[in-house]
């Protein structure tokens, strides 16, 4: 009997008593088990979260002849059993503190009438520590507890921050409980998209042991290349592996690089290359954040951020970085320094959310989707044909299509930072390779774009702030195309610059360097 593709199933029973495809994770039970109790995970959405926190439910309830084949078949202990509280928010839509309220109380006695339990607290920090401890008295066993998406009542309210205060708040009460019936506790996993502090959030559980950037959990989510070929062998006959995971692999968390299994599943299901992923979710809140507060869009090629960038954040201060980090749309390169100064580099995981995000970026300042789409195309035609007066034409076009009203909500029109993002938004999202701020020994170019064997050098200047002609004098003066000299056999020289009142190109100037 052919498998299925497990596309958006959660349920490790509905997988395991059908026929479709599983990658086997359950090591990583088994070693959770072994070396702790309280444990932490953060991951972007659709990376299998669901799905593991699943696996650990049946493992606990000693469901062995759902594990038959797999690792923990033979590496458990199956004659214990416990019981089981299952706390999910993933399909619940919070407006306020209220609407959590009743959302809680509906999953206790959700608990309750599984395990025919009856409760006579009122209130939901109650309920919560009777549930637990008269299921400890029931049978006898201590109580395994697992939370998913316990961060998406606030990431609801993200963007109202009043509201999502409050419901943090009400999370935080909710969470404690945790803290104080430790005894009757045997095991604690919670994971969601992002990664709040823990004195915000979990200031009872602090012995909760993150596992994020454990590199010993580095693929307890995702798909490794192995998996992917061992797996799903079957359906990879003509199949363009490089391509696959140039589109799809390339998230890390301090180990080995893993696919999107969502992907990965619809991929091999249409064996089309699309953005599947992107395309499930809008990140609009983090586009505004990223554009309001001048962030530098091409430094997402090659971005240097410490522990603090990257780690936990609360609703009072959001950096885009953070968010770009734990959403997916950026994933770690590269671990530098050591204990006192750890820093990261950070870039872009794969092809998908290269395209992707540039695109969704240009999308957000226009109205006119079409027109933008007739600029893209228009801005392939010129850079395959080398005419830098169309490529002119395009970048006027879309300046000119952003709507006055969006300059006075965004104080961004003298910002030198904001022009340069849209030229590498447009080239990024056409697929061209793009480097930004690019290391010479003289300095660093603001943007190369190359295609095949040319290379495009910008330089971006403000006209209110120098001299006109400012732009290309300085990629001349600075010599910055030495570095590509041999390399390419053609290169040319672009200094573009702006005017603030104009909101738009005063002067293109091209030279070929012979």
């Amino acid at each position: 009997m052919n498998k299925k593709l497990p596309i958006g199933i959660q349920s490790f029973k509905v997988i395991r008593e059908e026929p479709y495809y599983y990658v086997d994770k359950t090591f990583f039970v088994k070693k959770l088990v072994d070396n702790g109790k309280y444990y932490f995970l953060s991951r972007p959405r659709r990376f299998g979260k669901s799905l593991f926190v699943d696996t650990l439910r049946w493992a606990f309830l000693g469901k062995r002849e759902y594990f038959e084949g797999l690792y923990l078949e033979n590496n458990w202990d199956w004659d214990k059993k416990y019981p089981v509280i299952s706390i999910s928010f993933g399909s619940s839509g919070v407006s306020n503190v209220e609407d959590l309220k009743v959302i809680e109380k509906e999953i206790i006695l959700r608990n309750c009438r599984e395990y025919g339990i009856e409760l006579e607290f009122e209130s939901v920090t109650g309920k919560f520590f009777e549930l637990i401890q008269k299921l400890y008295e029931k049978y006898n066993a201590q109580v395994v507890i697992l939370i998913d998406e316990y961060d998406k009542p606030i990431l609801d309210r993200i963007e109202e921050k009043e509201s999502a205060l409050a419901i943090r708040e009400e999370l935080k009460s909710f969470y404690s409980v945790i803290k104080d019936a430790d005894q009757y506790i045997k095991f604690v996993f919670i994971t969601g998209v992002s990664k709040f502090s823990k004195v915000s959030l979990f200031s009872g559980l602090n012995n909760l042991q993150d596992i994020t950037l454990n590199p010993e959990y580095a693929v307890i989510c995702g798909y490794t290349q192995q998996e992917f070929e061992k797996v799903f062998s079957d359906r990879l006959q003509g199949v363009d592996l490089k391509k696959v995971r140039e589109w799809y692999n390339g998230y890390k968390w301090l180990g080995e690089s893993v696919y999107n299994p969502f992907d990965v599943l619809l991929y091999l299901s249409e064996k089309n290359f699309r953005p599947f992923w992107f395309e499930t979710g809008t990140p609009t809140f983090l586009i505004k954040l990223m554009i309001g507060n001048k962030y530098y869009i091409p430094s997402m090629e090659d971005l240097e951020a410490g522990e603090e960038l990257i780690g936990s954040f609360d609703v009072e201060q959001i950096y885009a970085e953070n968010l770009l980090f734990q959403a997916g749309y950026l994933t770690i390169k590269e671990k530098l320094g050591n204990e006192g100064l750890i820093r990261y580099r950070l870039g872009f995981p794969n092809l998908e959310v290269r395209y992707s995000l540039t695109n969704h970026l240009l999308n957000y300042l226009v109205e006119d989707y079409r027109r933008k789409e007739i600029n893209r195309t228009a801005l392939f035609k010129s850079v395959l044909e080398n005419d830098f007066e169309k490529m002119k034409e395009v970048f006027y076009s879309f300046f000119a299509s952003i709507p006055a009203e969006w300059y006075r909500k965004n104080d961004i029109a003298g910002y030198e930072g904001y022009y340069a993002s849209v030229f590498y938004c447009y080239f990024s999202s056409l697929g061209f390779k793009v480097i930004a701020e690019d290391a010479t020994n003289y300095g660093k170019i603001d943007m190369s774009v190359i295609i095949n064997k040319k290379v495009y050098i910008f330089e971006f200047k403000v006209l209110e702030y120098i001299p006109q002609g400012s732009a290309l004098a300085q990629l001349k003066e600075k010599r910055y195309f030495e570095k590509y000299l041999g390399e390419y056999e053609e290169i040319y020289l672009i200094g573009v610059e702006f005017s603030k009142d104009e909101r738009n190109i005063v002067s293109f100037n091209v030279e070929k360097i012979k």
